[in-house]
């Protein structure tokens, strides 16, 4: 039964609870940039075109199959009204339901909490389009709005939607003969600007001057836009502005790209794309943020909002077009993730970025050190998941070290300044770099002016495994490191042997089998203990990003290492020859132990240490 038999007459209907929430922000809030209306209203208006061309590959029993693919825009400044009408794909009266009257698909509760956020900050506000919602933002500057529109199936009637942005909408029968929408806004008195034809063509130029679609304004027989596929025009003809402006358009970011990357190749496959490398990252997609993924197209035809599948994972920051007449125009939106043409692309493309950011850290260290800071945990994690990307990924590893501020390192700038007679890699991890610089493992290095590389996230105790050696040199965690004493230790220890070795044992009793083992240490000079990894354990990195996965951590078992001469250590030997049972011995072992379980990040409850050095504290003050 078509929807002219089901609905015969007016019906009055009320909008969504979020829809109501939403329109009630964006009529009576403060924005920033109100003409971002009309962007997202062409935007919607491209979208179904896009759809109604892809539909007309395959489909020949449509309404008005003659009806040129374009936008056109009438203004009409003595009665304050704006129109903007497609010849795209349409709506029937269920279709106006389902995407003006709810927001199932739109995003608007994550866009409500945006808003709320950044009103807080007193930022502007615009990223409407960011969140699906773009259609509501036409009530900042509408008295009142009429949707008329018609579905390009040929037994579908057409449908007014009516509304005043405020609790409910009306839906009417309509008369048009044509397929597609037309949307007539009764505009605000403060919003008259938008019926002057001169203010919507600047709008046009600054926001949608590359969709792909003629747009018309009022009887102008030429396009205002350009409509250039800018993907397929040689890079060398595409100017610096040209390209910013299309980023822009693309992606809604107010900050130029920090890179673009060219491709037109033949073979393998034919392919024109313009990528970006975004100057910030956007902080979801490290969570679960779904909308990334460059735009498909074929014979400039976009068969794909999002194709996940054009480029691995670990560079899914890269915004941008990619078009290919290789792809048939014939498959379906569904087939395309599993054709073959897509496999060759993707291997082009991403050879294409890495070779890119590979010229970018060589020839441009700053311009490097920024992509670095914003992006590096997607190089990490290639490092991690992608082993045929693995000798390309590697180079691109920056790290700060113990031999520098803020400078970024690379493995290879390691390697050149290690002394002749040094084959490993040695790295420290921990809570943060402020932590892992004050920690106890780093004495002996500094010591012996070697320099040490900082791992400052989970990931990176994955690397070395990944990896396995760089240039001959292999990965060492210091906390593993033990030296052999020198001839001068073992005679400055032998006196209070002894006493040390009684030491060890009430340790090893007090610890119990919290501890590996506990032995001297010859590698501690103003630390009293640290924690070494055990032989048998496979790398602490490991254990940290267990903390972070296991909700009942427990801290892994380890070897205490004692500085034989330092003076907390020194007391306790004295405290246990004078006295077995002085129980300041004990609560001064559990509180090393933990001390020592802190700085490695390790300790499940810091928290419930306060009372012992309370108790400890008791001890020290008593006179």
């Amino acid at each position: 039964m078509s929807t002219r038999t089901q609905h015969l007459q007016q019906e009055t209907r009320t909008f969504q609870t979020e829809v109501k929430q939403l329109l009630d922000i964006l009529v009576h809030s403060l924005y920033t940039q109100r003409e971002i209306f009309l962007r997202e209203l062409i935007s919607n208006a491209s979208d179904a075109l896009h759809r109604m061309q892809f539909e007309l590959l395959t489909n020949s029993e449509v309404l008005t199959p003659e009806a040129e693919l374009a936008i056109h825009i009438h203004t009409d400044q003595e009665a304050g009204i704006l129109s903007i009408s497609d010849s795209g794909v349409g709506m029937t009266h269920d279709e106006l339901i389902e995407n003006l009257g709810t927001i199932a698909h739109s995003g608007a509760a994550q866009f409500l909490k945006h808003l709320q956020d950044q009103q807080d900050d007193k930022e502007p506000i615009d990223q409407i389009g960011q969140f699906g919602v773009g259609f509501y933002s036409v009530f900042m500057v509408a008295e009142e709005v009429r949707v008329t529109s018609r579905s390009f199936r040929p037994d579908e009637s057409a449908w007014n939607w009516i509304s005043s942005g405020e609790e409910r909408y009306v839906l009417t029968p309509a008369e048009k003969a044509d397929r597609g929408t037309r949307i007539d806004i009764q505009l605000k008195k403060d919003a008259l600007e938008f019926a002057d034809p001169w203010r919507i063509r600047q709008i046009i130029r600054e926001y949608s001057d590359f969709v792909p679609f003629p747009i018309y304004i009022n009887d102008d027989s030429e396009p205002v836009n350009r409509r250039q596929a800018l993907w397929r025009q040689p890079s060398a003809q595409i100017t610096d502005e040209e390209a910013e402006a299309f980023y822009r358009q693309l992606t809604l970011d107010k900050d130029p790209p920090l890179a673009r990357i060219h491709v037109h190749t033949d073979a393998p496959v034919q392919i024109h794309a313009l990528m970006f490398i975004p100057a910030q990252l956007d902080r979801s997609l490290l969570g679960l943020k779904q909308d990334f993924g460059l735009r498909l197209y074929s014979h400039q035809i976009r068969i794909q909002e999002r194709n996940k599948d054009l480029l691995p994972a670990y560079l899914r920051f890269i915004e941008g077009v990619v078009d290919s007449d290789d792809i048939p125009l014939n498959v379906s939106r569904e087939m395309v993730q599993n054709h073959r043409i897509i496999h060759k692309i993707k291997s082009v493309l991403t050879r294409k970025v890495l070779q890119t950011l590979t010229d970018m850290a060589e020839n441009e260290p700053e311009n490097y050190a920024r992509f670095w800071k914003e992006f590096g945990l997607f190089i990490k994690e290639g490092v991690t998941t992608d082993p045929q990307d693995l000798e390309k990924l590697t180079p691109l590893l920056r790290f700060h070290s113990t031999k520098g501020d803020d400078e970024w390192i690379s493995l290879s700038q390691y390697v050149d300044r290690a002394p002749d007679d040094q084959k490993k890699i040695y790295y420290i991890m921990g809570e943060s770099r402020t932590a892992m610089e004050r920690s106890p493992h780093l004495e002996y290095f500094r010591q012996h002016d070697i320099e040490v590389l900082f791992f400052e996230h989970p990931i990176d105790a994955l690397l070395p495994q990944a990896i396995g050696d760089y240039q001959k040199f292999v990965f060492q965690n210091v906390d593993r490191i033990d030296v052999t004493p020198s001839s001068e230790q073992k005679q400055a220890s032998a006196p209070q042997e002894d006493g040390l070795n009684s030491l060890i044992e009430r340790v090893k009793q007090v610890l119990g089998d919290k501890v590996a083992d506990v032995r001297p240490s010859h590698i501690l000079i103003s630390h009293p203990a640290r924690l070494a990894a055990p032989e048998d354990m496979l790398d602490t990195g490991l254990e940290r990003i267990r903390r972070l996965m296991e909700e009942d951590f427990s801290a892994p078992t380890m070897v205490l290492e004692l500085n034989p001469n330092h003076p907390i250590v020194q007391n306790l030997i004295r405290r246990l020859e004078r006295q077995q049972e002085d129980g300041i011995i004990d609560a001064t072992i559990e509180q090393l132990y933990e001390d020592a379980l802190l700085m490695e990040g390790f300790h499940p409850d810091p928290a419930q240490m306060v009372e012992r050095i309370q108790k400890l504290l008791e001890a020290a003050t008593r006179i």
